[in-house]
């Protein structure tokens, strides 16, 4: 009886290893496979001109503080503050304009010498062609120069496997309320 369990165990693992080397790929992976880049279609480079409204005062802000250092710290730079933001995108640079996006993330103030942050956010369209596809950006913002470079990291929707950058420029900043508009020009190449 052992030695029919035995072929029989036997059997079963030689039937279960066919079974698995033929479901897996010729790169040994079951789960992936390697497709041709040329499937995706021709890439494209495309510029996005908007405005992005930050506004930390009033009673309805789109950028809030979640986390800031201790009170201890000393820094002039709000090092250690850490924002979350839902801040609209516009056409123009007036809040009134037609609103095309929202840029949401969280920015953190990075620097102990600079006003300098950590950006990380996406670009989320929610007009025209580009309506529900989203740009990733990740990267330094140091906020008072005059403009700022920071990674585009990757996109979805329309703006599949996005790459390239976006230069920010501040057109209006209030040093009492610390509301920015800021113009961002967006080039990405994209499937």
């Amino acid at each position: 009886m052992a030695a029919k369990t035995f072929l029989l165990f036997l059997f079963l693992s030689f039937s279960l290893a066919i079974s698995l080397a033929h479901a897996a790929k010729p790169d040994g992976q079951p789960f992936s496979r390697t497709l041709r880049p040329q499937k995706l279609g021709k890439e494209k480079l495309s510029h996005f001109r908007f405005y992005f409204h930050d506004t930390v005062s009033g009673s309805n802000p789109s950028a809030v503080r979640v986390a800031e250092a201790a009170a201890t710290n000393a820094s002039t730079t709000g090092f250690g503050l850490v924002a979350v933001m839902d801040n609209p995108l516009t056409v123009g640079p007036q809040l009134s304009s037609k609103l095309i996006g929202r840029a949401q993330g969280m920015y953190a103030s990075a620097s102990q010498t600079e006003l300098s942050f950590l950006m990380l956010f996406n670009f989320a369209f929610t007009e025209g062609k580009y309506n529900g596809s989203n740009l990733s950006v990740l990267g330094r913002n140091g906020v008072l120069s005059e403009v700022r470079e920071m990674p585009v990291v990757g996109g979805s929707g329309l703006l599949r496997f996005a790459r390239g950058y976006a230069q920010a420029r501040t057109q209006e900043r209030d040093v009492n309320t610390g509301d920015a508009v800021v113009e961002y020009n967006v080039y990405v190449f994209h499937y």
